[in-house]
């Protein structure tokens, strides 16, 4: 075993992340304001764990202030969270603001500038208005694209004085993917033109409102959130390597590409046009996403992703889907986080940072998220009623450190962000797994507690040195 000491560079971030879905709550909601999820929970709820979904959440709307307390106890220096574009209008057409709900926001600004922690603001974190997707498709639809440039230059004039960081999606390759390629979400649908059609339209979004970012001169930046996997292959064979290389490429390039370098993949187009996956669009608007990268990259990452070559041929007459191309691989002895059936691999920031230096321009990023969720987390309750959770404490530790070794050769990490700062709902899995330096009590009225990765958290950003034991012995 051996002690390491790593100091954090001035400026690098410490912070958290949620979204206003998975916190908010639906207080104050009016008629017509449902977001895909919120639609989604009411049309399948029982396969949301013990019926908990979005309706409550955190009830962050009316608890920030307590909360925005609890970040700065916790050491916090940014938080990033959504406005849901579902609950910010009242009208998707004409962007008419709902005064009510952009009040709330403003007060949340407020209690963040007294705390002085910095806002990150995504457009968009899974809130697509459930009005539009079934009105237009969602982001099947051109329409929608205009719609949600619409609602980025309403959010920029109501808030582009107060909040200098802004993403305009969280992970946009998630939803379709669930649902048009596995056909594991509600609506249910195995429709891989349409997962195509969204992931181009997401992109197209994407450039058009960094056009109306810098056409505004708004200050501050305009980029995005992605969840690339760190992909790898079971072994050095050439048919391994192909499945990691194609795995990647339409789980990952499909946005690192057009977003940050302005282009699609040529192979990933020649492959859809092979397998006819046929998607709507024109040189005009590959020119728009050309001209229009973004100015840096939040990448969420939780565990490494291992492929392998198919050990069988696909069936005729089962439609395309990319896993015609590899298998998962689970790697023996791999160390895991059993409640998530996740492997945990630290080293995966190390990689994609060298990743991005090399492929991607070394353009500014920041992990956006990376946590661990633990079930019945109340089991590793003390005797004064804190969660002793020094699995999060190692965990965050192992990943920090990475980041730290990778920018100390060359890496433009600009900082580590926490999935997630309280316990919050997630999609299906709802609470089951706890992510938060902050516990909810769900059973006495959604209490908060500090646990103690909260209070190491803080003692972290206090003295901005990271403290490892590495379990490095040759034993």
């Amino acid at each position: 075993m051996s002690k390491v000491s790593l100091a954090l560079p001035e400026g690098f971030i410490l912070g958290a992340a949620a979204s206003a879905w998975q916190t908010e709550g639906w207080s104050g909601k009016k008629p017509g304001q449902d977001s895909y999820l919120d639609a989604w929970y009411k049309n399948d709820r029982h396969v949301w764990h013990n019926g908990y979904g979005p309706a409550i959440a955190t009830d962050f709307i009316n608890r920030y202030p307590e909360d925005v307390a609890l970040m700065k106890a916790s050491g916090l220096s940014h938080y990033r969270t959504s406005i849901n574009w579902s609950r910010f209008l009242t009208d998707y057409e004409t962007a008419t603001v709902d005064e009510e709900y952009a009040a709330y926001l403003d007060r949340w600004l407020d209690e963040m500038e007294a705390a002085g922690i910095v806002p990150m603001l995504c457009l968009e974190h899974y809130e697509l208005p459930a009005a539009l997707l079934e009105k237009y498709g969602g982001w099947g639809s051109k329409h929608v694209v205009e719609l949600f440039v619409r609602y980025a230059e309403k959010a920029f004039e109501r808030f582009g004085h107060r909040v200098t960081r802004w993403f305009t999606f969280n992970e946009p390759v998630v939803v379709q993917t669930r649902v048009y390629l596995d056909a594991l979400r509600w609506p249910y649908e195995q429709n891989s033109a349409k997962w195509m059609q969204w992931n181009h339209h997401k992109v197209l979004a994407t450039a058009k409102v960094v056009a109306l970012f810098r056409r505004r001169g708004q200050a501050g930046t305009i980029g995005v959130i992605l969840n690339p996997e760190v992909t790898y292959p079971r072994s050095q064979a050439a048919h391994d390597q192909r499945a990691a290389e194609l795995y990647d490429l339409f789980y990952n390039r499909v946005f690192l590409d057009p977003l940050i370098l302005g282009a699609y993949p040529a192979e990933l187009l020649a492959l859809l046009r092979r397998h006819e996956v046929m998607f709507e669009h024109d040189a005009a608007e590959l020119a728009i996403i050309r001209d229009n990268t973004v100015d840096e990259v939040g990448i969420n990452l939780y565990y490494p992703h291992r492929v392998k070559a198919p050990s069988r041929a696909w069936h005729p007459e089962t439609p395309f889907h990319p896993a015609c191309y590899y298998e998962h691989f689970e790697l023996p002895g791999r160390r895991m986080n059993p409640s998530r059936g996740w492997e945990i691999y630290p080293k995966i920031i190390y990689d994609m940072a060298q990743r991005i230096k090399q492929d991607y321009r070394n353009i500014p990023w920041f992990i956006a998220e990376n946590g661990m969720g633990v079930e019945n987390e109340a089991q590793h309750r003390g005797a004064d009623g804190e969660i002793q959770d020094d699995y999060r404490i190692r965990f965050i530790g192992e990943h920090l450190y990475w980041a730290l070794k990778a920018r100390e050769e060359g890496a433009n990490c600009l900082g580590y962000m926490l999935w997630a700062f309280t316990d919050n709902v997630s999609p299906m899995n709802a609470f089951k797994n706890r992510y938060g330096l902050i516990e909810i009590d769900l059973d006495n009225q959604r209490a908060r507690r500090r646990k103690k990765s909260s209070h190491w958290f803080a003692a972290l950003s206090e003295s901005r040195t990271l403290t490892l034991t590495l379990d490095d012995d040759e034993k």
